[in-house]
């Protein structure tokens, strides 16, 4: 089994800035993607970014240019900066990561993007 707990989001105005973390414990061997889906109300989730063991990544058109994902291996984190956020951004931001062909996911963290 994988754990994974996010960090970060909150409120924050458009325009604005906003991070949100997640760290992986457990059974994290052999772990070979992370990222980040979401979830808004009403809608289904949607992959946000996603980024492999070798670094490379995969953003959702609507957020490409804005949103940057990162990962630390070393400390099994992965990290989302999201940028020139929009009120179309808020949703309950979901940590995923792929184990050999088993997926595992966070509890969310929320992001509101309001005046």
């Amino acid at each position: 089994q994988v754990q994974l707990v996010e960090s970060g989001g909150g409120l924050v105005q458009p325009g604005g800035s906003l991070n949100v973390s997640c760290v992986a414990s457990g059974n994290i061997f052999r772990i070979n993607l992370m990222g980040w889906y979401r979830q808004a109300p009403g809608k289904q989730r949607e992959l946000v970014a996603t980024m492999t063991n070798g670094g490379s990544t995969n953003y959702a058109d609507s957020v490409k240019g804005r949103f940057t994902i990162s990962r630390d291996n070393a400390k099994n984190t992965v990290s989302l900066q999201m940028n020139s956020l929009k009120p179309e951004d808020t949703a309950i931001y979901i940590c995923y990561t792929r184990r050999l062909y088993a997926n595992y996911w966070g509890q969310g963290t929320q992001v509101t993007v309001s005046s």
